[in-house]
């Protein structure tokens, strides 16, 4: 009983003081002078405008995949020198900025690159190994205007058949830290997942 009390009076004075700290926080009902002596500075902060985006609502984020269209082009091109049954596509990662008006405005985080290559075996390790270290070049030397965001992965698909098919991803940064002067099965093994 005696502890049901103390909370009574506990929760009785946190609301008293809660209500007394908001009357003396709330605005003055009649005009205060201020002395001629006292300058008021008072800072104005202008927002800076991003181009291409319209501020005039607020929006929600959502992740996001895009093609980018003109960096496939390219690199597809310089893949199918390496291989003409090789394909390549790129894709940017990033955020689908949506506005209540269903317009959307995106930015990039990443880009992504994907190499499609068809194998007649997929035990070839050191083949496999030795095709990565020839595409891996030609994505890193690639303008870095034609990147968007930062570097993302190149995901190397060797596929058998539809169903039958290998995938190692390597992260771009990585590669380029660690395994540029690496090739065949150690490049291949360094990077597939266990």
């Amino acid at each position: 009983m005696k502890h049901k009390r103390n909370w009574a009076i506990g929760i009785i004075l946190s609301a008293a003081a809660a209500f007394a700290a908001l009357q003396n926080v709330a605005a003055p009902t009649h005009e205060v002078e201020t002395p001629e002596s006292v300058i008021t500075i008072t800072p104005t902060v202008e927002p800076s405008p991003t181009v291409g985006v319209d501020n005039s609502g607020g929006c929600g984020y959502i992740w996001a995949y895009h093609d980018d269209p003109e960096l496939t082009a390219a690199v597809d091109e310089a893949i199918r020198q390496l291989d003409p049954t090789a394909s390549a596509n790129a894709q940017q990662f990033g955020e689908d900025c949506v506005y209540e008006d269903g317009h959307s405005t995106f930015s990039a985080m990443e880009t992504d690159f994907y190499i499609h290559l068809p194998v007649a075996d997929l035990k070839n390790e050191e083949a496999f190994g030795n095709w990565m270290a020839q595409v891996l070049p030609v994505i890193t030397q690639l303008p870095p205007g034609n990147i968007e965001g930062n570097y993302g992965f190149v995901e190397f698909t060797f596929e058998e058949t539809e169903t039958n098919r290998v995938i190692v991803r390597v992260p771009i940064q990585r590669y380029i830290d660690e395994a540029q002067a690496i090739t065949g099965v150690e490049l291949f093994r360094m990077f597939l997942a266990p």
